[in-house]
């Protein structure tokens, strides 16, 4: 028996449904057999639609997990074609500007940056605060290390080049997103731990690693730190870290509001209105004489194929540019691909469709763009007009 978080599993390695299961189980193989979390939801609010007794739902959409059935039949499928094919081309990487990202760390000289460390994680610095999105750092997003997706290319920063982490945002609880070596070792920095910030039902897991500094948040929910809000907004997905634990806890995206930028962050999601809503949640305060929409919008373009399985969880490129649109970013970047062969699509495939849907929509290369792992690139401050 492995004991990893919340969950007991027992794995045959090397079964049929392993590698599948890492997506459709949040990255718990599907040959597996396991005592979920508590099955009734502690955090229920009945006055809450998207509350239910047993765990948590959509806005917009019943349940988008699939059945076992589903899972064999893309398995056959993506075995049969030989998928995902080998990228023709390897995902950008360049060296990190360790010496910038570390003078940038201190809130009186910071400006907006932002670093791609790989898949979903992001080190956002803006507003005095230096934040992580779903960080991870191991070689696998996997409950194991000796199995499961691994990375095609190392982090673009390693944990000791970061700066002294503020703020962690958690999206959802999927092994590619919550990664516990990761977490361990970031509130083992020196300065002390950072904050985590994770949703509903999620705390639970960071106490039994032994990590007290977290805040859980509802839809809408917002907090601030050191004059900067979070907000936690829906987003269309659903969590597990096994096969027992289905919608067990909240998952969302990340609406944060400096002064010196606002900046939105999706984690995984599948297209639904929750984006037109988020906009419209802050449209009194992003007007134009209050400086616009979001500076920087961190949307997923990776692991949407094949669409059958995938639609309604996962956005491709096209959707991802309607997004930009929904919630009329200035700018935004792609993550979530280029780092782990999660789903059917070569590695360097996000980037070509991407490109495409920008062309359809007339959308600028500057407008929505992608970053080679390690980079690091300035986010412009935001300028309102006086009253």
């Amino acid at each position: 028996m492995h004991k990893f978080g919340c969950n007991t599993i027992r794995i045959r390695v090397g079964s049929y449904l392993f590698r599948s299961a890492l997506i459709l189980a949040g990255g718990t193989a599907a040959a597996l057999f396991l005592t979920g979390c508590n099955s009734v939801n502690p955090c229920y609010d009945p006055a809450k639609p998207h509350h239910t007794a047993q765990g948590f739902k959509n806005n917009y959409s019943a349940a988008v997990t699939k059945t076992l059935g589903d899972l064999a039949r893309w398995q056959y499928e993506r075995t049969r074609d030989g998928l995902p094919k080998p990228p023709q081309t390897p995902t950008a990487t360049t060296s990190p500007e360790v010496a910038f990202i570390q003078a940038n760390s201190t809130p009186s000289v910071m400006q907006p940056a932002m670093t791609w460390v790989g898949h979903a994680t992001m080190l956002m610095q803006a507003d005095g605060l230096n934040v992580l999105t779903d960080p991870v750092f191991s070689e696998r997003a996997s409950p194991v290390q000796f199995a499961g997706p691994r990375r095609a290319h190392p982090p673009g920063l390693r944990i000791d080049q970061l700066p002294t982490i503020d703020v962690v945002l958690i999206s959802h609880n999927h092994y590619d997103h919550l990664d516990e070596n990761t977490v361990i070792a970031l509130s083992k920095q020196g300065q002390g731990a950072p904050l985590f910030i994770v949703p509903l039902g999620v705390k639970d897991c960071f106490t039994k690693l032994g990590i007290s500094n977290v805040k859980e948040l509802d839809w809408w929910d917002s907090m601030v730190v050191k004059g900067v809000e979070f907000n936690f907004t829906p987003v269309q997905h659903w969590s597990a870290r096994g096969l027992g634990d289905r919608s067990q806890t909240l998952w969302g995206g990340w609406a944060v509001l400096g002064e010196q930028i606002h900046w939105y962050f999706s984690g995984d999601t599948g297209y639904s209105a929750d984006f037109v809503d988020t906009q419209n949640r802050f449209a009194d305060r992003q007007t134009a004489a209050n400086g616009g929409g979001f500076d920087m919008a961190l949307l997923a373009v990776g692991a949407y194929e094949p669409r059958w399985f995938m639609k309604g969880q996962h956005i491709n490129p096209a959707e991802a540019v309607q997004i930009h649109q929904d919630l009329k970013a200035k700018r935004s970047v792609g993550v979530h691909w280029g780092t782990f062969a999660l789903t059917d699509e070569p590695l360097d495939q996000p980037p070509k469709d991407l490109a495409a849907a920008k062309a359809a929509a007339n959308i600028g290369d500057d407008d929505f763009f992608v970053l080679a792992i390690g980079q690091t690139r300035r986010i412009d401050k935001r300028t309102t007009t006086p009253p």
